[in-house]
């Protein structure tokens, strides 16, 4: 977990900072993009935050910046936080998923990826912009509430509240950690029950309460709402299978835990579990070729 930010900043009051801000910026980019993107679950959205980001550091007068990491959180922050209340009021086809994120290696240097599944930032979109950012800074990068106030614009006492509201909010969070052994071990008994196309094997993976999101986002077939149950999410996955003439799967690491590529002849999805008591709880299928150009599958 990354401590409050600017102790470590490496920065000593009263010295002027490097006169090079890309320089500057790109030591602090690994993390920025972590902060950014679990503040936005989009690839897409967190590169342009981190490119505006830049263009306000290079036109900032640095003089008086002393530690350029606590600055730029505050820039793509609120960066993020503008970016995620206009992404609320556009209209989505179906389901919206987070982009998936290839971590092996992971693009956010030394960050921790341990809590960044798609499932967690499915559950984080119920959350208003201002609870999103002050639940990432707090448990993400344990920054205390006073710079956290500052950042958002919010008294201290209040971002405790927003805290508290968004921790209240995604109290089913907890089921989502990742047992890499059992979540790889499902993982590789799905692909073989795909590829054989066996919705009994497939059924019998599946918990009582399994719940499967697939976004397309109106690109390509998909559900157009959650499907709930064994037996209707198996019926879900075999009707694809069997619409394709022919499909590959291969195991890919995405966000922080083992996941799949499926590659059909003519569209890629990215498929992640959850596992709850030994079995998959979580489906989530990502097939919106839009949230899979920056990603380089197996």
């Amino acid at each position: 977990m990354e401590p409050d930010l600017g102790h470590r900043a490496g920065a000593t009051p009263g010295v002027t900072p490097t006169p090079d801000p890309a320089g500057a910026f790109l030591t602090h980019r690994p993390f920025l993009r972590a902060l950014a993107y679990r503040l936005l679950g989009s690839w897409h959205d967190t590169e342009d935050v981190l490119q505006d980001a830049f263009v306000r550091w290079s036109r900032a007068d640095r003089t008086d910046v002393d530690e350029p990491r606590r600055y730029l959180t505050r820039v793509v922050t609120r960066l993020a936080v503008d970016r995620l209340r206009a992404r609320s009021r556009e209209a989505y086809v179906g389901p919206w998923l987070p982009e998936p994120v290839a971590t092996d290696p992971s693009p956010f240097g030394t960050v921790d990826t341990s809590d960044l599944s798609l499932a967690v930032l499915h559950l984080m979109e119920r959350l208003t912009p201002p609870q999103r950012a002050v639940y990432v800074l707090r448990t993400a990068f344990d920054v205390d509430y006073p710079e956290i106030a500052r950042i958002v614009g919010r008294t201290p006492e209040h971002c405790r509240q927003l805290h508290h509201r968004a921790a209240e909010a995604l109290g089913g969070g907890r089921r989502f950690a990742v047992d890499r052994t059992e979540t790889l071990r499902l993982v590789d008994a799905f692909a073989a029950a795909a590829r054989g196309g066996d919705l009994p094997a497939l059924e019998h993976l599946l918990h009582t309460e399994v719940v499967a999101w697939s976004d397309g986002g109106g690109r390509v077939r998909a559900a157009l709402r959650p499907v709930a149950g064994p037996r209707k999410v198996a019926r879900l996955l075999g009707t694809v299978w069997s619409r394709a003439r022919a499909f590959s799967t291969s195991p890919v690491e995405v966000n922080g835990g083992p996941g799949l590529v499926v590659r059909y002849a003519d569209r890629v999805s990215v498929l992640t579990v959850t596992v709850t008591d030994g079995l998959i709880g979580g489906v989530y299928l990502v097939s919106n070729p839009a949230k899979l150009t920056h990603l380089s599958l197996p």
